[in-house]
């Protein structure tokens, strides 16, 4: 047999995940015979990929100062005098 398709002069290779040129076919007692085409199989590589993704997050501080103003009283003494003049008078008859 002539190979002139280049698609029937390729074999898969599940190995290398390519495919490769068939040089010459497989001869079994003087027979050509076309290389048995496998169903293609599929590995599957799972990757995870971490991202470090900062967040800015505002935090604002407030004082509050509390003016306290605490009253007492503190009790001053003074002293006042008071002087009354009373005048007794006594009726006399003359």
């Amino acid at each position: 047999m002539n190979f002139e398709n280049d698609n029937q002069n390729q074999f898969y290779d599940g190995m290398n995940n390519s495919y490769m040129k068939q040089d010459s076919c497989v001869s079994q007692a003087n027979n050509c015979v076309n290389p048995v085409y496998e169903c293609p199989e599929e590995r599957v590589c799972h990757r995870y990929i971490c991202y470090d993704v900062p967040h800015i997050k505002p935090c604002n501080t407030r004082i509050i100062n509390h003016h306290i103003y605490r009253h007492s009283f503190v009790p001053t003494y003074s002293c006042c005098e008071e002087n009354v003049v009373e005048n007794v008078f006594e009726r006399k008859c003359c």
